[in-house]
């Protein structure tokens, strides 16, 4: 009885390569044609534009295959004992970069090439350009990018141990076995605003201060790596000082030696400026708040000043304004014709105020109102 076999044909262009498996094993690599498969005979297609890879077997598994080292670009990344990347280029262009294990591309429409590097150091070398590790950021994380403003200095620390202080530019470090960490310094003028300080003045008055002081770091290291928290360090020396003087002085004294109280506390956070590795340019005190008590008294008092003092101003007005009539009525008595220009003003101003008048004789108008004027004021 003659056998049958069922022929399967199949073609690979191109840019595409073949995988022959034989009962489930890999047998070579077919390169473009036409093939034909029957029983257990199976082949795989793939294209030449990714990465060299299977379905069916491993990568380790195709690369003991000749015919595939030949048309393909093969690296090995890292391994024991090895901290390494490698960066991927394709026909010259920066592709990405590859992190421990085995990776094969096709060398046939494309070339591809690999620069080994050893990052077991955590620097990363001049002789990696800036565009390499730009492109690198948008592929996959391999190093920690630190950007130093120009109002700032890092403190650069490598396991947790002091490397060295970082002057303002941009800078790279590879992601291995080292932990990199950093600190960031603010290098300009700072402020420090301390609020609420209740101290008892000498007469056992509770007093609230508002202060505000103003610095320069002058040792970037020291004050991260020898001090505690340095802000709250020159918190409490200031919160000293303010103490110590408040404490001295009744409330009156304080009230009206801000200043003064001002120049003290800056003169006892400069005595400590070498210990806290900063420099005072200035303290004042913003605002000083009473008790509720205290501030009605006070209000009370004010209220009080002011009010005598309105009333010897109101007493200097009278006695102007007396003193200015007096001047007047001497002036008049002196002078007849002053006397008349005085007496028409006030006519005047009884004319402005009159609806009619009706007088009779055979003198001029401005005597008969003068007459009238002496005997209505007679009268009264």
């Amino acid at each position: 009885m003659e056998k049958v076999i069922n022929m399967k044909k199949v073609i690979v262009n191109e840019n595409e390569r073949g995988f022959l498996f034989s009962d489930g094993k890999f047998v070579k690599v077919l390169k473009a044609g036409k093939y034909y498969t029957h029983g257990n005979r199976m082949i795989e297609v793939v294209s030449v534009n990714s990465p060299v890879s299977s379905a069916h077997c491993s990568l380790n598994t195709l690369l003991a295959s000749e015919e595939l080292k030949e048309e393909a670009a093969i690296v090995e990344v890292g391994g024991v004992g090895k901290q390494e990347i490698a960066l991927h280029f394709v026909n010259g262009e920066f592709s990405g970069v590859l992190r421990n294990g085995t990776y094969a591309y096709w060398n046939i429409a494309d070339k591809h090439e690999f620069r080994i590097v050893d990052i077991s150091s955590p620097e990363v070398s001049d002789d990696i350009p800036q565009e390499i590790l730009k492109k690198a950021l948008s592929t996959v994380s391999v190093f920690h990018r630190i950007e130093v403003l120009p109002y700032q200095k890092v403190i650069l620390y490598f396991d947790h141990k002091f490397e060295r202080l970082l002057e303002p530019g941009v800078y790279y470090f590879w992601k291995n076995n080292t932990d990199v960490t950093v600190d960031y310094v603010d290098t300009r003028l700072k402020q420090l605003n301390i609020q609420g300080q209740e101290i008892m003045t000498m007469d056992k008055v509770s007093l609230r201060i508002n202060f505000v002081c103003k610095y320069k770091i002058t040792d970037h290291v020291k004050i991260m790596t020898e001090i505690d928290n340095y802000i709250e360090q020159i918190h409490i020396a200031a919160q000293f000082a303010i103490r110590d003087y408040v404490g001295k002085y009744k409330l009156d004294e304080v009230l009206s030696n801000k200043d003064e109280l001002s120049e003290f506390v800056l003169k006892r956070l400069k005595a400590k400026e070498q210990e806290l590795y900063v420099e005072f340019s200035e303290a004042g005190v913003k605002d000083i708040i009473l008790p509720g008590e205290i501030r009605d008294i006070m209000n009370t008092v004010l209220m009080a000043e002011k009010k005598a003092q309105a009333s010897v101003i109101t007493r200097r007005e009278e006695v102007a304004s007396t003193r200015s009539l007096l001047n007047t009525a001497k002036l008049m008595d002196e002078n007849a014709t002053l006397y008349k220009l005085k007496e028409l003003e006030y006519i005047e101003r009884i004319c402005e105020n009159v609806g009619s008048i009706n007088l009779n004789g055979s003198s001029d108008v401005v005597s008969q109102l003068a007459l009238l004027l002496r005997g209505k004021t007679a009268k009264q």
